[in-house]
């Protein structure tokens, strides 16, 4: 059992479409857990003029009967409103790549006579399919116990305090302002930093805090390089748009100590059955393998590159050094990011825990989730008789 999913659709085409495979029969599901989801990602200081245009609204085409999934892959249809502004319009030539998107490369790649076909498979609307598939895999890994959460912890130079806040709480305080970040003082002057980028005809990126709480130990796998949990998560966050970096825990300030500071001790709790770690500095994961601590993503946005200020760059049809053109966007896409990414982690962890679990429905699944071998002594029978692993 994998679980797999394919986006289609342009920004400003007639719709996004969606495909969700492997998730398993017996789930109840309805299109309000999906509009939720899609309501937040559009929610946000710093958001474009197309958050205006657009109140995405999902629609199950298939796998779900009666509200209960049936183990069929999961079509999901998200109309574009703003395609009647486009349909049947001539649209103006774009010639003039913009630094920092798709437009160049995927001209070269592709061949393209005009840049729009690039942009508009790049642009970050297609995460609204993304979200929509996330949603079910997020409300698939509630159903055992286990939670993703997100928060913005950096806007541009202004950095958030959140050490001595509680996780769910953090959560639940990023909800309550409009750049999802738990520390209401910093949130504040994050939220002004963006209005003053908007009048600087600017933009800004920022660092974004993925969580996941009651994650079973036993997720992923050392055996091949892209079954590691970390190289799949990886390659999840990575994959938004505008993100160009990723730790799993403290990564970057763990280079700066020695590794008895580093790693986390493996004691016992005071029953001396199950083993504990009173510190995780390696975010929830050893050896590509979770370890039932909690995980943390760390996830950095780069400014978004289409600014009202213009920049250079040269226009392909003239051959001349020309200033670009905007075209309407985000001035700061980081809270928005925030729903993206736990749609794309609790994508990669819904396909994790059926690969180690494997059952056809979700009743099958929480048997044998309840059986998992856990991090405690019991579980894990240890014969303490030499081997001889190779030799005759």
């Amino acid at each position: 059992m994998s679980v797999r999913f394919l986006t289609a659709g342009e920004s400003h085409g007639p719709s996004l479409v969606v495909i969700l495979d492997g998730i398993p029969a017996g789930l109840p599901l309805n299109e309000d857990i999906l509009a939720k989801e899609l309501a937040r990602r559009q929610r946000g200081i710093g958001a474009g003029p197309r958050m205006k245009i657009e109140m995405d609204t999902a629609e199950i085409l298939s796998g779900v009967m009666s509200g209960i999934t049936i183990g069929s892959p999961i079509a999901i249809l998200i109309r574009n409103k703003d395609h009647e502004k486009w349909k049947g319009k001539l649209v103006p030539a774009f010639t003039i790549p913009r630094p920092g998107h798709a437009d160049l490369t995927g001209a070269i790649k592709y061949g393209y006579t005009d840049l729009r076909p690039a942009l508009e498979r790049a642009s970050a609307r297609e995460t609204a399919a993304r979200v929509a598939a996330g949603a079910i895999c997020k409300h698939f890994l509630q159903a055992f116990g286990i939670l993703v959460g997100g928060y913005v912890v950096a806007i541009g130079e202004i950095q958030a305090e959140i050490a001595q806040i509680p996780l769910m709480e953090r959560i639940s305080l990023a909800e309550e302002n409009n750049v999802r970040c738990p520390d209401p003082a910093m949130a504040d002057r994050m939220a002004q930093r963006i209005r003053q980028v908007m009048k600087e005809r600017d933009t800004l990126g920022g660092i974004i805090e993925i969580a996941v709480i009651n994650l079973p130990p036993g997720l992923g796998s050392y055996m091949q390089w892209d079954r590691r949990l970390e190289s799949r998560l990886g390659a999840a966050v990575l994959s938004v748009q505008a993100v160009k970096g990723v730790e799993i825990g403290p990564a970057f300030e763990n280079t700066r100590f020695p590794g008895t500071k580093v790693h986390d001790p493996i004691r016992l709790d005071a029953d001396r059955q199950r083993i504990t770690r009173p510190t995780n500095r390696s975010g929830g994961i050893e050896g590509g393998i979770s370890t039932g601590e909690l995980l943390f993503i760390r996830a950095a946005m780069k400014p978004i590159a289409t600014t009202l200020t213009p920049q250079q760059s040269v226009d392909l049809h003239t051959g001349e050094e020309v200033e670009t053109q905007y075209e309407r966007s985000d001035f700061c896409p980081v809270p928005r990011a925030v729903p993206v990414l736990e749609a794309m982690v609790s994508i990669v962890l819904a396909d994790v825990l059926l690969e180690k679990l494997g059952g056809d429905s979700l009743q099958e699944n929480i048997s044998r989730f309840e059986a998992l071998r856990k991090a405690q002594i019991n579980d894990l029978k240890m014969d303490g008789i030499d081997h001889m692993f190779w030799g005759e």
